[in-house]
Order: C-alpha cells, then structure tokens, then sequence
C-alpha cells in the first residue's frame, strides 16, 4: 500500500523508522501523485491542505488525538480516524495524576520561610471530591489511576458511559458533576457545544478554592471569567495546558497571574514508538475492508 505522510517535515525524521517498521508493507512518502494513494497519515502543520485529489485514498490517520484542525475541513470525504495512543493516554494520565495530587496536598502552602505550618493538614483523598470531564480514552485512563488512591471520582460525558468506580455522569449540561467538585480535571473535545463550556456561571458552581487543571482544549474556559473567579477567591488555582493561541504569547495575562500556573502543552504527546503500531493496524484494517479503530463521528466532532 502506499502511504502519504502529510504531516510537518520535522516529523518524517522520528516518525517514518517507527511507521515502517511497525507496518513494512507499506511504501511511505512524502509526495507524490494524489490519485495514487491508498492512505494518508495527517498532523496539522504539514504542506497538504486539499484533500480532494486523494480519490483513492481509504482513509486519513490523525497522529493526534484532537481532530479539530481537519474534521471541519470540507474537501475532507474520506474516512478520519483519530489516535488513540498507548504512550499518550498513560502520559496524560500521569500529569492529571501529579497535579490532582499537588492540589490535593496543598503542596504550595508550604513556603520556605521559616514559618511552622503545622495546623495545615490537607484530608484524605477519600474526602475530596475530584470531577473529569470528558471520559473517552484519556478520561477514563485518567480515572483508572486517580481511582485506586480514593478519591471521591466523578465522571461526565454527553453519553454518560459507565467507568468503574467513578460516579458517571451524563446529558448536555455538565452542571451536575461541577456541583462542589474540588478539583476538576477537564479533558473534553474541541467542539461548538464545548467552546466556553467553563463560563462565570458553571465555575460558580464548584467548591470555593478549587483548582482546575485543563490539559484538554483551550477553547473550554471563558478566560475573562477563569481569571475573574481566580481574583475574587472562588477559584484556588488553575493549571493551564493548552490555549486559544499556541505558543501561549509572552504578553498574556495567565503568564504574571500568580493563580495560574501555565505548562507548554505538554501534557501528553503521541509518541512514535506506541503509536505506530496504531496506525499499522488501522491501515491493515482500511485496506481489508474492516472497521477502523476510533472512527471519528463528523457531526459530534470526535
């Protein structure tokens, strides 16, 4: 099979070894006659916009996880399958884990200087109330690390999916599970019906001193409001990830605010050597005639 690479060129370096080694039958390139393609392998960034001349091509492999850069692409008519990554799901899980931890234990509160803090004993994790918003693949790999240290989990989703041990949560308002949450963790999709999501009125609705860590979109926090409620003390503190604007400009406000503590989308990345025996069983499966893994839905958005 033939196979395009339409992602940033200072990817090929890192990714084409790990692609071909995990799937050798395919002949991988950069370039070429569209009409000749069988699949594509997309990263936003890279020189291929238009993907109408790929007629033949049976499907278009996102290496992210987010598809929001290409699901909304109109010369788009092939399938779209987004990535799942083994590497990314237990990276995410281990930085919501670090800083739901950091939180919980009110690690800050203990300045250097001198001061005895001895009254300042955070509870047990049983007696914090931690919410996850979004519980697909990095949800859910979230959870089934938070879950066994015992804190009180509770779970939404627009279907409201079970997952063991958390309290799931489901519908068109995540309101619900916002309702006295601690610490919220947030993980949902790029979508229109998720854009703002975070507004004055639903950040009111968790406890006072709570923390927000969002390594999941940008576009889910209204962040007049975020810094508002950071101000005036409803919110603790606000882990930021991803942003509307990336790289993060040197002049925006959460830089200086000291509620807010920015990392550079680092979160979790898709790493070639988990994911690209993905993307080989995924192409497998599309030249076979066989369901594709993680098909995303075009009117959902993911």
């Amino acid at each position: 099979m033939r196979v395009l690479f339409a992602a940033p060129a200072p990817m090929w370096a890192e990714w084409a070894p790990a692609l071909t080694a995990a799937c050798p039958e395919m002949d991988l390139r950069r370039s070429g006659d569209p009409a000749g393609f069988d699949a594509i392998i997309y990263a936003p960034g890279g020189e291929i916009e238009d993907l109408s001349p790929y007629v033949r091509a049976r499907l278009v492999q996102s290496l992210w996880a987010g598809v929001e850069r290409i699901v909304t692409n109109p010369s788009l008519t092939q399938p779209l399958a987004r990535m799942v990554d083994p590497g990314l799901s237990r990276g995410m899980a281990e930085y919501c884990t670090g800083w739901v931890m950091r939180a919980h234990l009110g690690m800050d509160r203990y300045a250097q200087d001198g001061i005895w803090r001895n009254g300042q004993v955070p509870p047990l994790a049983g007696d914090r109330r931690v919410t996850i918003l979004g519980m697909g693949e990095l949800g859910r790999a979230v959870a089934a690390m938070l879950a066994p240290i015992g804190f009180r989990l509770t779970g939404y989703s627009a279907s409201g999916r079970a997952v063991d041990g958390v309290r799931s949560l489901g519908g068109d308002d995540p309101g619900a599970a916002l309702d006295g949450a601690e610490i919220l963790v947030s993980l949902l999709p790029d979508t229109p019906a998720t854009r703002n999501l975070l507004d004055a009125g639903r950040l009111s609705r968790l406890a006072r001193g709570a923390w927000i860590i969002n390594p999941g979109r940008g576009t889910l926090i209204d962040e007049a409001a975020l810094i508002s409620a950071l101000d005036d003390g409803h919110l603790g503190h606000a882990v930021l990830d991803v942003f509307r604007t990336e790289p993060l400009p040197p002049g925006h406000p959460f830089w200086a605010h000291p509620g807010v503590t920015v990392t550079p989308h680092i979160a979790a990345d898709t790493r070639p050597e988990t994911a690209a025996p993905v993307v080989a069983d995924n192409l497998r499966r599309a030249m076979a005639g066989r369901p594709v893994r993680h098909l995303v839905d075009r009117v959902r958005g993911y």
